[in-house]
């Protein structure tokens, strides 16, 4: 929806960084569909978009994302697929929800049924999220916690993507700290970048 989108994600990779583009895959991207065919042409393995099906149930995909959305949503990966983008799937986790085992089978289906080239066993190509529930009594997390899940505190997406944004009335952008935290203010690290780069405190629910 941004008229200048096209032109940013060509400056991006014009400069040599790799870029994932997050999108629904309806109309706003449809209505872009020339540009990025022209990009991915020059670009290929460098731009991959990633596209939010929440699940593949249509049912449960549109109790989040509203009546008729997994159809169009559909429509606009199958395009993708078909015009060669790298692809990534961002599904959804529903809380107490069952075996994730199944629901990547499930998702392997849909994809084989519609000529999308996504490995579903793949926990970056298909990435499923976990609700977000704001009101969740979650484990604060120590020092230990990275012993102990046996994780580097450099492999935690805030470690190495920021998020920029312009709020509405805003005179400048904001730089954040998480794509998941754009409305608590303590995750808002600066305006420039250079300001941005300081450590993070993970001190959010979300961040459990």
């Amino acid at each position: 929806m941004n008229p200048d989108f096209l032109t940013m994600l060509a400056d991006t990779l014009r400069r040599g960084f790799e870029a994932l583009v997050l999108t629904n895959a309806m109309k706003p991207m449809m209505n872009q569909a020339a540009g990025l065919q022209a990009l991915q042409a020059q670009y290929g393995e460098r731009l991959t978009i990633r596209v939010s099906l929440d699940h593949p149930d249509p049912a449960i995909h549109e109790a989040e994302r509203g009546a008729g959305g997994f159809e169009r949503t559909l429509e606009g990966l199958c395009f993708l697929a078909t015009h060669g983008f790298r692809l990534h799937i961002a599904g959804r986790v529903a809380i107490g929800a069952g075996d994730q085992a199944k629901l990547r089978a499930d998702f392997a289906a849909l994809f084989a049924a519609n000529g999308i080239p996504v490995d579903a066993t793949d926990p970056v190509a298909l990435m499923l999220f976990p609700e977000m529930d704001a009101n969740a009594d979650v484990p604060e997390i120590a020092t230990a916690c990275w012993g102990i899940l046996g994780k580097s505190p450099g492999s935690l997406m805030c470690a190495a993507a920021l998020m920029v944004v312009k709020r509405k009335g805003s005179v400048r952008p904001a730089v954040l700290a998480c794509t998941l935290l754009a409305y608590d203010p303590q995750f808002e690290l600066g305006l420039s970048l250079a300001e941005a780069s300081r450590p993070v405190a993970l001190n959010h629910r979300h961040c459990a």
